[in-house]
């Protein structure tokens, strides 16, 4: 009998692949991930996953590289977790008669104009939102709706390019970086600019049509959205927590959405819940070391079963609060770390974990690849999770060395 293998299509930020490596194995599984970053993955090969180099946003070439391995392998299934490459997971899998979300679906879900449209013709609460093709599109569109304004660009993940403007000139500076030749843009370049909507930001984890968490986020200092906190569960009312679950369900249903995992960004505002991003995916890291935490499920197992074609079991075996601190510098310069063991030794403390090694230079960029490290916390209840995390936090002995050259 061929040994029955599931593909994993990687994208252009490391993100969760390993953790659906590992979770594969577990499940009988050889994992072969295709990614066009191949020596990235050259320690998990050396453990006995797979590696194959292929343009993951070529999909002849995928299709070639699938049906080379089906000549050996069974093809249990192909998934990924990363969301520029979800779509073509799609169209991979009805190529080959295999369980996978709707191409269609996901590719009108990632243009976040288009997403716009579709959440606010089902009356989805969103911000107010114009699109915007060159400067003076941008700098018009304040005509219509007041600063501090939000600007990004119309495909993009990690918050990369996305920037809060709260005056003319930070609109016309962030205009000018993103068109001007430093932010890489895959299609012509479109940009939305989007009302500034206030207030706490939740993130709602959804697998099939069933809202498995919700939790609460906190973000690095203004003007860029580096997320800094996650807590699991959000500390909500009844009532919070239904609408909340309400209208992360009613964007499934504008989005043509519902098969797998999918990830909702919203910020409770005077209007109450509105809706600032619909994600066709799992959240990344920390958030699924955290939902097992928090309620013993696994959704990167889960998922996995989906689309190998067997029955998922979502039920919570616990309840307790568990919390991450993702570690961000506030400088350039050379990471160094005197030691994190007792951090990691303090009860309540699941992981602390580097993402990069010491002496690594960092250039911050105003994005998801700021994160540095993370700390991951758990107990029983909110307070004492907040408490071993910052307690944690605080004996982890890091520093940002500046560069030589760097302007005092």
């Amino acid at each position: 009998m061929p040994k029955r293998v599931l593909i994993l299509l990687d994208g252009s930020i490391s993100g969760i692949t390993p953790r659906y490596a590992q979770a594969a194995q577990h499940l009988g599984l050889h994992p072969i991930i295709m990614s066009a970053d191949r020596a990235r993955y050259d320690r998990l090969a050396a453990e006995g996953t797979g590696a194959i180099h292929v343009d993951t946003a070529n999909l002849d070439a995928l299709i070639r590289e699938c049906s080379r391995l089906r000549a050996t392998y069974e093809i249990a299934g192909i998934t990924s977790s990363r969301e520029e490459v979800y779509a073509t997971v799609g169209k991979l899998c009805r190529h080959f008669d295999l369980p996978g979300p709707n191409p269609v679906s996901v590719e009108r879900c990632c243009d976040k104009f288009t997403q716009r449209q579709l959440l606010a013709e089902a009356g989805v609460p969103i911000p107010e939102y114009r699109l915007a093709e060159n400067a003076a599109d941008v700098k018009s569109s304040i005509a219509e709706i007041d600063l501090p304004v939000i600007v990004k660009p119309t495909v993009g993940i990690g918050s990369i390019g996305v920037r809060l403007c709260r005056t003319v000139d930070e609109l016309v500076e962030h205009t000018n970086y993103l068109l001007g030749g430093k932010h890489i843009w895959r299609d012509p370049p479109r940009i939305l600019v989007e009302e500034f909507a206030q207030g706490p930001h939740y993130s709602i984890d959804i697998m099939g049509n069933e809202v498995i968490g919700i939790s609460a986020v906190d973000f690095w200092l203004p003007p860029h959205f580096v997320c800094r906190e996650f807590i699991y569960p959000a500390v909500l009312t009844d009532d919070e927590h239904g609408r909340i679950a309400d209208v992360s369900l009613s964007c499934l249903r504008a989005l043509g959405l519902g098969w797998g995992p999918t990830n909702v960004e919203l910020r409770w505002t005077k209007r109450g819940p509105v809706v600032i991003e619909f994600n066709p995916r799992l959240p990344g890291a920390p958030c699924p070391e955290l939902i097992q935490l928090a309620y013993g499920v696994d959704l990167v197992t889960e998922h996995i079963k989906l689309v190998i074609g067997d029955e998922w079991d979502l039920r919570r075996s616990h309840s307790q609060t568990a919390a991450a601190r993702l570690l961000i510098p506030d400088r350039d310069g050379t990471l160094e770390i005197d030691g994190d063991s007792r951090a990691a030794a303090v009860p309540g403390v699941a992981e602390v974990k580097w993402y990069i090694e010491p002496k690594t230079p960092i250039v911050r960029k105003g994005d998801v690849r700021d994160c540095i490290g993370c700390v991951i916390a758990a107990s029983p209840s909110f307070a004492q999770t907040k408490a071993i995390l910052q307690h944690a936090v605080d004996l982890i002995d890091w520093s940002i060395t500046p560069f030589p050259n760097a302007e005092k």
